[in-house]
């Protein structure tokens, strides 16, 4: 969750209460996870070296530790508490390093893949590509995977129901100009290693991955009470910055949407939340 130079200070306050975060935000699909492993060349690879690249507090971490490939995992996070969190999760073949995408405290060509889980908006930017490209082995490849909520999605993606529409809509008032995920200009900087021209396309100079990216999207939903629903919107960074009056007013409109007329509810009364998980993958081209 890193700028070029350092932790985006967005990111270092709006998700301070690092434990509400780990207890609410959710892991990641099965099917989901093991497609981007398969794409970034370490699935049934015995004991590859995988970097969880802004690893927070190891939701992804978790998953790579488990697997029967046991896996080097090298946990990089900028974050002192959710560094924190992570390390007192004390999990198997993860060592958990201070670092930010731009600077990692790794050796040149040193792992076989890169992950960023809900993390590579934070930093899409030429330093972070420059750096993931020297650490990965010579036909490494660099992985992204994001769970996203109809409510967090982007402006033209469709919300699956009128309610996540209206809780979209009101995440996308508190704008700030800040890259996230819905922006999807994270794309952007994968675009930038190619010139186009009206008459031809060329690669600039020792372009450092490979385009186009591959993508794979799961649809899903969730059933969750309407408390355990707000506690997992409040992990927002741009909610959970709030307090006093606005954040009471959020609530009011959080709880209308969520109380609203098309809201699929099941017997225990818990609420049907939509969503999607997006793997993104590329390979490095070699210098």
């Amino acid at each position: 969750m890193s700028s070029s130079s350092g932790l985006n200070p967005h990111a270092q306050t709006g998700f301070a209460n690092s434990a509400a975060y780990d207890q609410h935000r959710p892991s990641f699909p099965a099917k989901s996870v093991e497609e981007l492993l398969e794409n970034v060349r370490v699935l049934s690879n015995t004991g590859a070296r995988v970097v969880d690249l802004a690893a927070g507090t190891g939701k992804f971490t978790e998953l790579l530790a488990r697997r029967h490939e046991q896996f080097q995992v090298l946990a990089v996070e900028p974050h002192a508490d959710m560094r924190r969190v992570l390390e007192e999760k004390k999990l198997n073949g993860v060592e958990v390093m201070d670092g930010v995408a731009a600077k990692m405290p790794l050796e040149d060509e040193s792992v076989d893949a890169v992950i960023a889980a809900q993390a590579f908006h934070w930093f899409a930017n030429m330093d972070s590509l420059k750096e993931i490209h020297r650490v990965l082995q010579m036909h490494g490849a660099f992985g992204m995977i994001w769970n996203i909520e109809d409510y967090n999605k982007p402006k033209s993606y469709e919300a699956s129901t009128t309610w996540e529409q209206k809780l979209n809509d009101l995440v996308w008032s508190f704008d700030d100009n800040q890259p996230r995920f819905r922006h999807q200009q994270w794309r952007k900087i994968f675009d930038e290693q190619i010139e186009s021209t009206p008459w031809s396309i060329t690669a600039k100079a020792n372009p450092l991955f490979a385009l186009p990216l591959g993508e794979h999207i799961e649809r899903w939903s969730q059933w969750l009470s309407k408390e355990a629903l707000w506690s997992r919107f409040s992990t927002l960074s741009q909610i959970a910055v709030l307090d006093g009056e606005e954040r009471e007013r959020v609530k009011k409109i959080f709880d209308d949407a969520v109380n609203g007329h098309d809201v699929e509810t099941n017997e225990k009364g818990e609420v049907a939340l939509h969503g999607m998980t997006i793997s993104v993958w590329t390979t490095k081209i070699p210098a």
